[in-house]
């Protein structure tokens, strides 16, 4: 019992803390990531001692890293990346063959370090940080840009390279090269055997479950939630599936949380469910960072600091350099390359793992294993404020880039929408508008949350995006700040705000309401136009009204009629917008 209230309290700590800290660092402008490692080293062992490391800490810690690789492969639509896989697996074998030789060319440069614990310091600072890059890219929304892509690209690789890696040095030191072949062999064989099972489940099992249960929110979340906890639960107990065939292996729960994450990017829901997985993901990956700076021993971090700094010195600049040549020799334009490279010039906090699975194996001292994780700390806190302002740095290094870079050769990508139409909502009022928009604009895109309807909306050949418009997600993949027309049949106040705050300033608006004083506000606020049913409703029934009276049965019959065949019709987008009036508008 005594245990359980501690463990509460350093959470509640570890918590309250990298809150407070990250409050002051959102209000001076400074990234949150340096404002977590720092309380951590301020509440650990390494300043007041107030929290330990413990077993409640290191899951949350790993789960905060499972939640954002997670939260990775749901962004991973394979359509949209898979123009760039070549050039990313042409990146990234390059780079981490250079840096693994700049790494430990830089510890045999230093005093300290023999061979053997170069070639491990080597190992370690191949890969950049995916806790990192992968934050600061969906902090500034960019995770789907191109430079976005290629980054997220050669880390999934580096992942799953130090996953071979780790399950060579996890082993312990190898009696021959038989007995190394035959870890890599199995490590790969399962990373493609669960690869196989989460793209076959996103084209089978998936669509049906998720088709049934996408209309309820909560439902959707929970499902999608135990999902991923099935494969990391896969992914962390593979050795209970292998132990009958007398093999052992390692498999990260990283590599299992992004599998689930793939499996669920290829269905027409993920973008819902990507902002309902990003407050999750920012509670773990907070407890990560401060658990970073909890395991450090003063005595441990410090016994080569000297070093650790001149080493980081070096290779930041290198990993840049190596980044920057192979982002423009696959033919990316000045700025993507620039971006590209900037973003991954850290360690990565593999590289601390990397270094203590060896300590444990026996491969190097802890002294080793303090000078990496002083390395990742320093570069890690270090680049984040590089990829915070990458697009000033460009700015400001523009012409002197461009003369470094190559011509853009590189083609493809999915087509970006620009002066087209949004609509939000399919209802009985913008069923009969996308025909007219479909007319006049070559890309209608069309945000509902009703799967029929998407289904219906893709039928007829409209680009339709399942999700909540209250999502940044969703209003950023319908491209909203470039739209020409925007229309929302939505009467949430809400909504409505999110379009007008998100629309371009030349944009024409149109939005529901249903009181008074909300069009009036919405008006305030840049609306064009506010359609209000009701009133639409009471308009027509004096019509109907004025024609009775003056006895017009004719004309009556035959506006009752139009609206009734408009009213009745199966087809989703009748072609009777053409006679709304039915004379009585004549």
């Amino acid at each position: 019992m005594v245990t359980e209230v501690a463990l509460t309290v350093d959470l509640a700590i570890i918590v309250l803390s990298a809150t407070l800290a990250g409050f002051v660092a959102k209000r001076t402008g400074q990234p949150t990531i340096i404002a977590y490692i720092l309380a951590g080293v301020v509440i650990g062992p390494a300043a007041l001692g107030i929290v330990e490391v413990s077993e409640l800490t290191d899951l949350l810690s790993e789960l905060g890293l499972a939640f954002l690789l997670f939260l990775l492969g749901i962004k991973m639509r394979l359509e949209e990346v898979q123009h760039v896989l070549s050039p990313i697996v042409k990146i990234s074998i390059p780079q981490m063959a250079a840096i693994f030789l700049a790494g430990m060319g830089v510890a045999l440069a230093l005093p300290p370090f023999g061979l053997v614990e170069s070639v491990i310091i080597g190992l370690a600072v191949m890969y950049s940080s995916t806790a990192v890059v992968i934050k600061m890219l969906n902090d500034k929304d960019e995770a789907t840009s191109l430079h976005g892509k290629i980054d997220v690209g050669v880390l999934l690789i580096q992942d799953i390279v130090v996953v071979i890696i780790l399950a060579v040095l996890a082993a312990g030191q190898p009696d021959d090269l038989a007995e190394v072949a035959t870890t890599l062999a199995v490590v790969l064989v399962l990373v493609a055997i669960i690869t196989v099972a989460a793209i076959g489940a996103s084209r089978s099992v998936l669509p049906t479950v998720f088709r049934r249960i996408a209309d309820d929110k909560e439902v959707f979340f929970l499902v999608a939630i135990a999902w991923a906890f099935l494969f990391v639960f896969v992914s962390d107990n593979v050795n209970l599936f292998l132990e009958p065939f007398g093999i052992e292996a390692y498999l990260s729960i990283e590599m299992g949380a992004f599998m689930a994450g793939l499996a669920l990017a290829q269905l027409p829901y993920s973008k819902e469910l990507q902002d309902r997985v990003n407050p999750l993901t920012d509670l773990f990956v907070m407890v990560f960072f401060v658990s970073v700076a909890l395991d450090l021993e003063a005595a441990q971090l410090l016994a080569h600091w000297q070093e650790a700094i001149i080493a980081g010195l070096v290779l930041m600049p290198v990993k840049f350099l190596v980044f920057f040549y192979l982002i423009d020799w696959q033919g990316f334009d000045s700025e993507t390359t620039f971006l590209g490279s900037i973003n991954m010039i850290q360690v990565s906090e593999f590289g601390i793992i990397v270094t203590a699975v060896a300590f444990e194996g026996g491969f190097i001292p802890a002294e080793v294993l303090g000078f990496m994780t002083l390395l990742a700390i320093f570069t890690m806190s270090v680049s984040v404020y590089f990829v915070e302002f990458n697009h000033a740095l460009y700015e400001r290094f523009e012409p002197t880039i461009n003369r470094w870079t190559g011509d853009d050769e590189f083609e493809g990508g999915k087509r970006e929408y620009r002066d087209h139409a949004v609509v939000i909502g399919y209802d009985e009022v913008t069923k009969n508008a996308l025909p007219l928009l479909a007319d006049h604009y070559e890309d209608v895109v069309v945000v509902d949350r009703t799967v029929e309807h998407i289904d219906t909306l893709e039928e007829k050949g409209y680009d339709a995006i399942f999700g909540d418009f209250r999502n940044a997600t969703i209003r950023k993949d319908a491209a909203v700040k470039k739209a020409d027309f925007l229309l929302s049949s939505s009467v949430e106040p809400v909504v409505n705000e999110a379009l007008l705050r998100d629309a371009d300033e030349d944009a024409m608006v149109f939005v529901e309401a249903k009181r008074i004083e909300h069009a009036r506000a919405l008006y305030d606020s840049g609306a064009h136009c506010v359609i209000m049913p009701p009133f639409l409703a009471a308009d027509r029934l004096a019509d109907y009204l004025r024609v009775y009276l003056e006895e017009e049965a004719d004309t009556l019959e035959e506006a009752i009629d139009s609206d009734v065949e408009l009213l009745e019709t199966p087809d989703p987008f009748p072609d009777t917008y053409d006679r709304l009036g039915g004379g009585l508008d004549e």
